[in-house]
């Protein structure tokens, strides 16, 4: 009895536990999306998924309601300056404010590390080694969140190198949730050796997490990395007393991380070091409405001996608490019931962006001909490439292999290429026996409007003003997400639908 009481003492949550739990919760509020197995996905330009979470939470991630900042910084690279900018801005933000105390109070992904380290077995202590080890986590931002997106940006879009291949908290919040889900079972036929890949970093990661302290965080995250540089400045975190320090080395020694001093680039700012210090010399920074003294847990007289402080402190404590609490149930109400609201929300129908697409039943062709059978673009139940196109246009047939290998590559993505009307029945049936035999592309012709003289109908109807091609992208709902005029590739493609 007495061991069992050990081992429950020993996993219950501290106070930082619970605020890292609260975090994990808030910025995956969208607690049917796990029910689902779906992602929340934008139904408002005003949605939070717009807006950028503090720490490491995948977008993907079916509880999501935010964006991933590392995410959002390799795709804002080819997205336009104001993108650039506003990613910049909420990331300066982010660390001037709390600059690695987003580490250990609010990220879901620390979190996940912190409660394996919890499991009892022999420890990997820090040495010179594991020092040396950490500053290869600036190598990862600087060649996969840098380098690599920018040199691909030029080129043609960003491509979000680090999210596609190393990125652990991407492959356990949000290909294993949407994995663990038996509405997905279509998706284990889409998974390759880049998943394989993905996976077995990821267990790696985690198993290692249980002899290394935050393994991750230490060597390989490059949002940490770029956090602890405005350690040193930002308004919350921790500061010394150089009067009282008597350089003992206590903290610095107390300390899982691989610090030199308390606040350097590599201090996540936890505040354990707070307790062992014989001085008090280490204390918070920022209101003192909330931090009584040099311990946020033991109020010694020294540090306040004002009964009346003490009365406001705990005051202010529970009102935030209750307010805390307050966001996060009203947070998981609201999208718990928006997701219902959303199956009944009228759009209008249109060819713009945000407007639900004009529907029309189109006759499918194959190598051997019209067939008599039609699809309707707009209710596929999928995500759905309509591609314009026609035989005699160069940079159409150039483009058309993309579309094949996206078909191919993609289960829940329909891809329609709609030949224009005008040259359809003499060549299209013998350029797919030739090209495209085997292909999943759902090739189909257009329609014409002979009583008001108007060709290629559908083609118009979408939005197409003579200039071939022209690609229009629909959600799952069949609303309009992408209009592409002129010439796509694989990658713009491929980034247009895992942002769906």
């Amino acid at each position: 009895m007495k061991k069992f009481l050990m081992f429950f003492k020993r996993f219950l949550p501290s106070k930082r536990k619970l605020v890292q739990l609260y975090f994990a919760l808030l910025f995956n509020a969208n607690i049917k999306g796990f029910i689902n197995g779906s992602i929340y996905n934008n139904p408002s330009k005003t949605s939070t998924k717009n807006f950028c979470v503090p720490g490491l939470n995948c977008y993907s991630c079916p509880g999501a309601i935010g964006a991933c900042p590392l995410g959002s910084l390799q795709d804002s690279y080819s997205a336009g300056k104001s993108t650039i900018f506003y990613v910049f801005g909420i990331l300066l933000l982010f660390g001037l404010m709390f600059g690695r105390m987003i580490c250990s109070w609010m990220c879901p992904f620390g979190f996940v590390q912190e409660l394996t380290y919890k499991v009892k077995t022999k420890k990997v202590k820090k040495s010179r080694l594991t020092r040396f080890l950490s500053y290869t986590k600036y190598v990862f931002l600087f060649i996969f969140v840098i380098i690599i997106p920018i040199c691909y940006a030029f080129k043609d879009v960003a491509f979000p190198a680090f999210c596609k291949f190393i990125c652990p908290a991407g492959t356990l919040e949000g290909a294993m949730s949407l994995l663990a889900n038996k509405v997905n079972d279509s998706f284990f036929s889409m998974l390759g050796p880049l998943f394989t890949w993905k996976f077995l970093l990821m267990i790696s990661i985690i198993v290692g997490s249980i002899f290394v302290y935050r393994l991750f965080c230490r060597f390989i995250c490059p949002l940490g990395a770029l956090y602890g540089l405005f350690n040193r400045f930002s308004i919350f975190g921790l500061k010394i007393d150089d009067s009282k320090c008597t350089k003992c080395n206590l903290c610095v020694n107390k300390c899982k991380m691989d610090v030199y001093s308390v606040s350097d680039h590599e201090c996540i700012l936890c505040g354990e070091c707070i307790d062992v210090c014989p001085t008090k010399a280490i204390s918070w920074k920022g209101s003192k409405i909330f931090l009584a003294g040099n311990d946020i847990e033991n109020k010694s007289p020294a540090a306040d001996n004002s009964t009346k402080r003490n009365k406001i402190r705990f005051v202010t404590r529970l009102v935030t608490t209750v307010v805390m609490l307050a966001v996060l149930f009203a947070a998981i109400a609201h999208y718990w019931i928006e997701a219902d609201k959303k199956k009944d929300l009228i759009v209008e129908t249109g060819n713009s962006i945000g407007m639900k697409c004009p529907g029309y039943d189109l006759e499918i062709v194959t190598a051997n001909g019209p067939t008599g059978e039609t699809i309707n673009p707009v209710n596929t139940g999928k995500i759905t490439i309509i591609n314009f196109w026609y035989t005699m246009c160069t940079s159409c047939v150039a483009e058309l292999p993309y579309f094949d290998q996206i078909a191919e590559e993609y289960d829940n993505v329909s891809v329609i290429a709609v030949h224009s009307e005008l040259t359809w029945s003499f060549e299209e049936a013998g350029f797919i026996k030739k090209y495209y035999p085997d292909s999943k592309i759902t090739f189909v012709h257009d329609y014409a409007d002979s009583e008001n003289n108007i060709s290629d109908l559908y083609y118009k109807t979408v939005g197409g003003k003579d200039a071939y091609p022209y690609t229009v992208i629909l959600d799952e709902n069949g609303i309009i997400v992408e209009l592409i005029v002129g010439s796509t590739t694989y990658n713009e493609l491929k980034s247009i639908i895992d942002n769906i």
